[in-house]
């Protein structure tokens, strides 16, 4: 199994705390096409489903690493988990206006940089944003234009924590909602929807080598 670069953190969106408005983002190399936003609540098989797209495509997918304020745990490095900062250097991202959406958790800060989206988007790959719940509300408010994909468990009363959560957060908010009842299914929903995006990128490729 290939083990990923990076660490598919699912963080529950009732559990977070909003820390600030977000400002407006500029799309000059970020086109919706090559940002993907996925969504959904522990426990509903999101991060198996990425998981499967880099095994699938490893070319054509590039993972946006968040910022925290929090420590590395044991057998975490930076860069790769997370991007590992102090608390003041997080906040001058805050000011400057370096994020895509942030939050604070358990006395942590954890964001989305627009500098890391706009890397990948640049590169040509596919960027996937693991985003919690409440994030990709901040995130479509601050204008970043994407595909919205929330995947949700076959049933939300096994994850009561989340169904507030989902109730006024769901409706207009994501372009595609995947239930992943049986894993390839759902697997071979979520390809059809970035199937074409991917074989774009693949052409792209050929284009640029002749």
């Amino acid at each position: 199994m290939l083990i990923l670069p990076f660490s598919l953190c699912v963080r529950v969106a009732v559990k977070f705390r909003r820390v600030s408005r977000l400002c407006s983002v500029h799309h000059s190399s970020m086109t919706s096409s090559r940002i993907v936003v996925m969504s959904g609540p522990s426990g509903g098989g999101k991060s198996t489903l990425i998981t499967k797209l880099f095994e699938e495509f490893p070319d054509a997918f590039a993972f946006s690493v968040s910022h925290t304020t929090r420590n590395p745990r044991p057998g975490e490095s930076d860069g790769k988990e997370y991007n590992f900062v102090t608390r003041p250097t997080f906040e001058k991202m805050i000011d400057d206006k370096g994020f895509l959406e942030y939050a604070e958790f358990s006395g942590n800060l954890y964001g989305t940089s627009k500098k890391s989206v706009e890397n990948i988007a640049q590169s040509g790959k596919i960027c996937i944003l693991d985003v919690e719940i409440n994030g990709v509300k901040s995130i479509k408010q601050a204008g970043l234009k994407a595909r919205y994909i929330f995947v949700k468990p076959p049933s939300l009363e096994l994850l009561p924590t989340v169904t507030e959560a989902l109730a006024t957060s769901l409706p207009g908010s994501y372009d595609h909602v995947i239930v992943n009842n049986e894993l390839e299914i759902a697997y071979s929903k979520l390809k059809g929807i970035l199937i074409a995006d991917i074989h774009q990128l693949q052409k792209d490729k050929m284009k640029a080598k002749e």
